[in-house]
């Protein structure tokens, strides 16, 4: 299916930045958000973003004018009408989505292709009840679209390969680089990610080292451009917690369950930058998130990137081993979405599946229950 004219419901941060994106693909695209207010907003920060790229020479300022000109306000969702593909970039209500693209498929008829941006929601829940619901799927952008190359093309339980063949062209012709995955908690990048300030966490509470020296060893012998704590700091304790909660919500299995050091750290107001102080102090006179730290030995240095490491390999197994994706495609994800130096299948190949296998079988003896259990595909890969 050729798609020509895109829309947009929700003229928020992502929402905006998904028209900008469709539009300099080379879609006419509508953008539409309930509130004018907001859609006002959104209609004017994408022009404000086109045009400041033009001046960074991301695009040429001819390019910044024609995708600026392609971009149409719709202040009611018929507007929408006679588009081959809308995303949905709403609040995460999963009833409100269920009402969104019941009305879209009213208006748009049965052969449009409908999107999700959920991140936190499943994409066959929302399809549930939805006249056509093969012709849904997850379309999952990150922050900022402009500049985040990834989209997670998100296969529900009903989504046809057509549907999922088109939300895929469609993406690489908005210039960015998709990768499918069925629909699991988190997807991809944001369940594969979870050791990474999960396991840390871990080590903290154990006082194997503090979290000054964990940020260090993830930077200097990991190559991650930000430590777990740091990076917690940045995203908010509070968020970085609630999205612990959902995962731990959606599948209760230990090894997704929240740290207390989090439940602790949010009670006290310390969230991070935004409120002055997190794992690190912020503002006049304060160190910031990389103060001088006496680094520890090599033996320690090891044994925390092998830690953390072994825990990103072995949920990218489990996932992997579900049929969420590929691991080729998981570690395409995890560099593309989230900047990691390696994908956690890359980091087996660096390390070695039988050594990260007995790091996890030692840290099980020692702590017990099923947080270490060892995925079969990393046990097989050693």
């Amino acid at each position: 299916m050729k798609v020509e004219r895109i829309g947009v419901v929700g003229a928020g941060t992502m929402g905006a930045g998904i028209a900008q994106v469709a539009a300099l693909g080379g879609f006419e695209t509508r953008l539409h958000d309930p509130d004018p207010a907001a859609l006002e907003a959104g209609t004017e920060r994408l022009g404000e973003s086109l045009a400041k790229g033009a001046e960074r020479e991301r695009w040429s300022a001819a390019d910044a004018d024609s995708a600026r000109a392609r971009v149409t306000s719709a202040s009611s969702l018929e507007q929408l009408a006679g588009c081959g593909l809308v995303i949905e970039a709403a609040p995460e209500d999963l009833e409100l989505k269920r009402q969104l693209f019941g009305r879209l498929r009213a208006i748009c008829g049965g052969d449009a292709i409908l999107a999700t941006n959920t991140s936190s929601l499943s994409v066959s829940a929302i399809a549930e009840g939805l006249e056509a619901p093969e012709r849904l799927c997850g379309m999952h952008f990150f922050n900022p679209p402009a500049l985040m190359r990834l989209v997670e093309v998100v296969a529900a339980e009903q989504t046809s390969a057509e549907a999922l063949a088109t939300a895929t062209e469609v993406a690489r012709a908005m210039g960015r680089e998709p990768v499918r995955c069925t629909d699991s908690p988190g997807f991809i990048v944001n369940r594969c990610n979870r050791p990474y300030t999960l396991e840390p966490l871990r080590v903290l509470d154990e006082g194997a080292a503090s979290h000054t020296q964990i940020d260090l060893v993830m930077r200097e012998e990991g190559g991650y451009r930000m430590g777990p704590f740091e990076l917690m700091d940045l995203i908010g304790v509070d968020v970085n917690l609630a999205v612990a909660r959902s995962f731990h919500d959606q599948r209760p299995i230990e090894r997704w369950e929240p740290h207390p050091i989090q439940e602790r750290l949010v009670a006290d107001g310390r969230l991070g930058r935004k409120s002055g102080r997190g794992f690190y102090e912020y503002g006049e006179g304060a160190p910031g998130a990389r103060p001088e730290v006496d680094p520890p030995d090599e033996g320690t240095r090891r044994d925390i990137l092998e830690r953390v490491v072994a825990q990103l390999a072995n949920e990218a197994a489990f996932a992997a081993g579900e049929g969420v994706a590929g691991p080729e495609e998981i570690d395409g994800a995890m560099r593309l979405g989230l900047n990691h130096p390696r994908g956690p299948f890359e980091w087996v190949d660096r390390i070695g599946a039988a050594t990260l296998a007995a790091r996890l079988d030692g840290l099980a003896a020692a702590h017990g229950g099923e947080r270490y259990d060892v995925a079969p595909l990393l046990r097989a890969s050693g």
